[in-house]
């Protein structure tokens, strides 16, 4: 299904030389017609890159009008000249809209420790600022803007009705490596063109964020860059959405959150499978989450997925050592809905049966089940391959 971008936003996607290859955009620019609300979900590790430090300073915010991103270099562990640049970033993407630097925010991402090369991004802009539209042409320009590992651009949307209003909501992002929470190691950018104020749009941004992005892993490895910006531009009309049309408006968001977030494991470095974990049974979602990740993170459960091997004894025991407290007799396990475990005890299966379900499909499906509260999670992570190693081995940091 086409996507389109939210009223009231217009993109574009160009190549500036950061990058090496003529043929890949490295710098995206995204404006808005009238000051938009904007919010903010970012890294949790204390090394963290300057754009992170400008943004995390101006969002939220009702008076967004530009968003610039560059890719093929962070601007991260960059000192004072890393913040300077930055705000020059903001300063030249707000000159495109004639407002101040404070109403525009950015993003970076690519090779850490290099002082970003000013010359090419400010000619970036002024190309990206006389190529901008709305069509879907420029959305996949602009969704290939950000990316550096990736294979592919990463887009997803929805459009709901709310009352007599259409509202769109369209995202891209990008990540394939170095990602786990808080956040992944990730870039996202949503647009939407619905009216909200600036504290439910962070508040549902972080919501989303809590289901999507921050449930997500490749090896663990929390980035300096971690961004998720979603910014409304009200260019839908009508009053504030409130209430019922909030909810469903939250479904809406966090439904293309998900999409988007499933599609970075899936993208995962060297992946041969995406893995999705469903943890149940737990005290409290926090506790599931916690062993859900435990088991992303194995990497005796990735390789074992990788050579299709129905290993349990992997998934049990990483549930066992998460640091979550629950019954190991009231323990059960599921690979791809063949039962390999049952109330703490192995169970009679075909193994050769389970070992070609995961070899013969891309996704493998982990259920757990710890004991009979209401705690819940599901977690999405991509197995460990030799061609993971030999990627990160040879790629320069």
């Amino acid at each position: 299904m086409p996507l389109s971008i939210p009223q009231g936003f217009r993109v574009a996607g160009v190549h500036t030389g950061v990058k090496r290859n003529p043929a890949k955009e490295d710098l995206t620019l995204v404006v808005t017609d009238q000051p938009a609300v904007a919010a903010g979900v970012y890294t949790q590790n204390l090394v963290c890159a300057a754009p992170v430090l400008v943004d995390r300073a101006r969002t939220p915010s009702d008076s967004v009008r530009a968003i610039v991103v560059n890719a093929g270099n962070s601007n991260a562990c960059t000192g004072e000249q890393g913040m300077r640049d930055a705000e020059e970033m903001t300063r030249l993407a707000g000159e495109v809209c004639g407002v101040p630097k404070e109403q525009a925010l950015v993003m970076s991402t690519g090779i850490i420790g290099h002082h970003l090369p000013m010359d090419k991004i400010t000619a970036g802009i002024t190309a990206a600022a006389e190529q901008l539209g709305d069509s879907e042409e420029h959305l996949l320009a602009a969704a290939r803007g950000i990316l550096t590992t990736d294979n592919g651009a990463k887009m997803a949307g929805r459009t709901l009705s709310l009352g007599s209003r259409e509202i769109t909501v369209t995202g891209i992002a990008k990540g394939a490596g170095m990602i786990g929470p808080n956040m992944a190691t990730f870039l996202g950018l949503i647009m939407t063109d619905a009216a909200l104020t600036k504290e439910d749009l962070q508040r549902l941004t972080q919501g989303a964020a809590d289901q999507s992005f921050n449930c997500i892993s490749v090896e663990g490895h929390t980035s300096t860059n971690d961004t998720l910006l979603t910014v409304a531009s009200g260019a839908a009309g009508g009053a504030l959405i409130r209430n019922d049309e909030l909810a469903q408006f939250e479904t809406a968001l966090t439904e293309v959150c998900i999409e988007l977030a499933r599609m970075i494991p899936a993208d995962g470095e060297g992946a041969s499978h995406m893995i999705t974990i469903d943890v149940t049974g737990c005290e409290n979602r926090a506790a599931a989450r916690r062993i859900a990740q435990t088991i992303a993170d194995s990497p005796l459960v990735k390789t074992a997925i990788t050579g299709g091997d129905p290993n349990w004894g992997r998934i049990v025991s990483a549930a066992g050592y998460a640091g979550v407290s629950f019954d190991p007799a009231e323990v059960d396990l599921c690979i791809n809905g063949h039962l390999l475990y049952k109330s703490g005890s192995p169970a009679a299966f075909e193994a050769a049966a389970v070992s070609a379900s995961i070899k013969e499909n891309r996704e493998t499906k982990i259920d757990l089940t710890v004991g009979s509260g209401e705690g819940q999670c599901r977690f999405w992570t991509s197995d460990l391959t030799v061609e993971y190693v030999r990627f990160n081995s040879e790629y320069t940091t």
